[in-house]
């Protein structure tokens, strides 16, 4: 009994000595703290207030774009860039700072503001620029403060600016360029210098206050113009977008998409920004080396275009059109989109002029849209596939008179297509809102009606609505309204009213080949992490499907007449592409191409004009291409270039089927957009 109680005794003598032991070194630590704060915490804060941190974002390279066989079209230029900071710095150390800067680089002014050079000139003539107004004719005048200022300004006379020196105006781009920068933010003063020129700055950067040498980069095209209006540019923040990007976590100074997929997808490609981390006194003297942390490039984008289709395109629209040069009334032009009906991905999209005007400018398509109107005939009940119709001329009361290219004598719907009867588009307009030739008389009865039920089916395939391409400042076309006029009524059932655009043209003929589907136009399929390297596509980082935007509410069987008449316009033997597809002999009858031919009556300059177009699809039986060529304002008299645009970009995309040498590289650099 004694012995248990002995050992119980010893416990409590090892825990007291623990808790001792604990005691005394919270009570170091709490001396220590004592110590840290009391005695030395003034000194600690006066070394803290005397340290000053200046952290400088460092840009990091945009996302490069790939076309769908992996080749890159937009890459990034990597370069050297000085820059300057003002740091609420005086003009006079501004002024001297740009003085000497111009030893080493040089910067020629681009556009010379008038109010900019007056305050440069203050600054170099300082006793003649308060000489202009003395404080005593201020004070007679009762003015003050800036408008002292002002006025002294005015009072310099061209003359004296004219006294400028070539080696003067450098300076003042150089000054200039300091001013316009966001304070304590690195503003690019020129970039793409040289390495002796950047080395030179290095060695000198304690005389140049503000300035430094940076890594940077720019745009580069590899391929020149092809696709450029697409692509877009990147430049400074626009002044009215600047709350939203600053609020999104950019820097005043940062360079974004300005326009198309670099705009569309600015998130995407923008890189994840670095930071430099400077420590240095009051004094401005660095107390320990700078400290990077880097960041990544942005994402990549993965686009649906063929740049070696692309270049065959626009090699043969410029071929075409310098070719029928002579025939044109006004500016030669020609447009070409093409694409995968059932993806929806754009393979190709070119103008003579422009790239975006496939999709930004409308114009009047004639009979290529015969196909969208007979369906609507189908649909509403109005004509079936056995009714026939005399194509003759049309003398309404209300409308001008009417007739096709020749008179057709009696077609159905299959040869109203094949040769392009417009007499057969108007009776189903007149069949819909109920008027009958030689009965109606002038009772045209609801005819707004037609206007509302034909552009409710055209809707439908995309035509004078968004076709939804994932672009920006996509043109609808124009609405010519619901008129006054029937007779106007009888034109757009035939393509000659509204106005639509070569990708609205090309979503339409992709509708029929796919069976009804709609499907969204596409020029990118692909976002990818960057890459080991530029020829290494990184891992997906999302997978873009195809988007279905709605299903023609019309029997599919209807449709596959439509496909069928579309394919005796190119094989039949009254064909208005016969000649040009079945008859042409091989590789040309070898696509089993099916399409509509389309002419549209318009004015160019005050003289008339046709707009020729032309829709298609190919293979007939598998339809893996669609297109829509346009050929605006052409003299009357020369037909078929429409058509033999069609036969050139058809053979060079089936030829690349059997075999490629890979797109031609033509690199251009691009400038900054302000």
């Amino acid at each position: 009994m004694s012995e248990k109680k002995g050992k119980k005794n010893h416990i409590p003598v090892r825990l007291n000595l623990l808790f001792f032991l604990v005691f005394l070194l919270f009570s170091a630590l709490i001396l220590r703290l004592g110590f840290v704060q009391i005695v030395q915490g003034e000194d600690f804060e006066e070394k803290l207030e005397r340290t000053i941190n200046i952290s400088v974002p460092v840009e990091a390279p945009r996302g490069l774009m790939y076309d769908r066989f992996g080749n890159v079209v937009v890459d990034n230029d990597l370069l050297l860039t000085a820059t300057y900071t003002n740091r609420y710095t005086p003009q006079a150390e501004m002024l001297a700072t740009a003085r000497r800067l111009n030893e080493y680089i040089t910067l020629e002014p681009t556009r010379v503001y008038e109010r900019d050079i007056r305050e440069y000139w203050s600054l170099l003539f300082p006793d003649e620029y308060e000489a202009k107004l003395p404080l005593e004719e201020a004070k007679t005048l009762d003015i003050g403060g800036d408008d002292i200022h002002k006025e002294r300004l005015d009072r310099i006379t061209e003359e004296e600016l004219e006294r400028l020196t070539d080696e003067d105006m450098e300076v003042f781009a150089l000054w200039r360029e300091f001013n316009v920068g966001y304070n304590n933010l690195p503003h690019k003063i020129k970039r793409g210098i040289s390495y002796e020129e950047a080395a030179l700055i290095m060695e000198n950067l304690e005389s140049l206050p503000g300035v430094d040498i940076i890594r940077d980069s720019r745009r580069k095209y590899v391929y020149a113009d092809s696709l450029r209006g697409v692509f877009g540019n990147v430049g400074s923040i626009p002044k009215d977008d600047i709350d939203y990007f600053l609020a999104n976590g950019y820097e005043r100074n940062a360079e974004v998409g300005r326009s198309y997929l670099e705009s569309q997808y600015e998130t995407v490609l923008s890189g994840r920004k670095g930071q430099l981390d400077n420590f240095m006194d009051q004094d401005g003297n660095f107390l320990k080396n700078p400290e990077e942390r880097l960041g990544s490039r942005g994402n990549d984008l993965v686009l649906t275009f063929d740049m070696e289709l692309q270049q065959h395109v626009e090699a043969i629209i410029e071929s075409r059109v310098k070719e029928f040069s002579a025939s044109f009334i006004g500016e030669p032009n020609a447009y070409v989109v093409m694409m995968e009906p059932h993806t929806g991905d754009v393979l190709a999209m070119a103008g003579y002029t422009s790239d975006i005007a496939t999709f930004t400018l409308g114009f009047e398509m004639g009979s290529a849209i015969k196909g969208a109107t007979v369906l609507a005939g189908f649909d509403t009940g109005v004509i079936t596939p056995q009714t026939t119709i005399l194509d003759r001329t049309l003398n309404l009361p209300g409308a001008r008179p009417i007739s096709s290219h020749r008179p057709l004598g009696y077609v159905n719907y299959s040869s109203a297509l094949e040769m392009s009867s417009n007499i057969y588009m108007v009776e189903i307009a007149m069949r819909i809102i109920g008027y009958i030739p030689g009965v109606s008389g002038t009772n045209w009865g609801n005819f707004y009606r037609g206007y509302d039920v034909l552009r409710s089916y055209y809707s439908q395939f995309g035509l004078g609505v968004k076709t939804g391409i994932d672009l920006p400042n996509e043109f609808t076309g124009i609405n010519g309204g619901n008129s006054r006029e029937p007779g106007q009524l009888l034109f757009l059932s035939f393509g000659q009213f509204d106005t639509y655009t070569p990708l609205q043209l090309a979503q339409y003929v992709s509708t029929i080949a796919n069976d009804g589907y709609r499907i969204a136009p596409r020029v990118v399929k692909e976002i990818r992490e960057p890459g080991r390297s530029r020829e290494e596509l990184g891992p997906i980082s999302q997978q873009l499907e195809p988007k279905v935007l709605n299903k023609l509410a019309i029997d599919e069987s209807y449709i596959d007449l439509v496909k069928q008449g579309f394919y005796q316009v190119t094989h039949g033997s009254r064909g208005t592409a016969t000649g040009f597809f079945g008859n042409a002999g091989k590789p040309y009858s070898d696509y089993q191409v099916a399409g509509k031919t389309g002419t549209a009556q318009v004015f160019v300059d005050g003289r008339e004009a046709n707009n020729q177009t032309f829709v298609a699809f190919a293979p007939y039986d598998a339809p893996e291409v669609a297109i829509a060529v346009v050929v605006p304002g052409i003299n009357k008299n020369q037909s078929g270039v429409a058509n033999r645009i069609s036969q050139d970009i058809l053979y060079a995309y089936f030829s690349l089927e059997e075999q490629r040498s890979g797109p031609e590289n033509r690199e251009e650099v691009s400038a900054v957009e302000e």
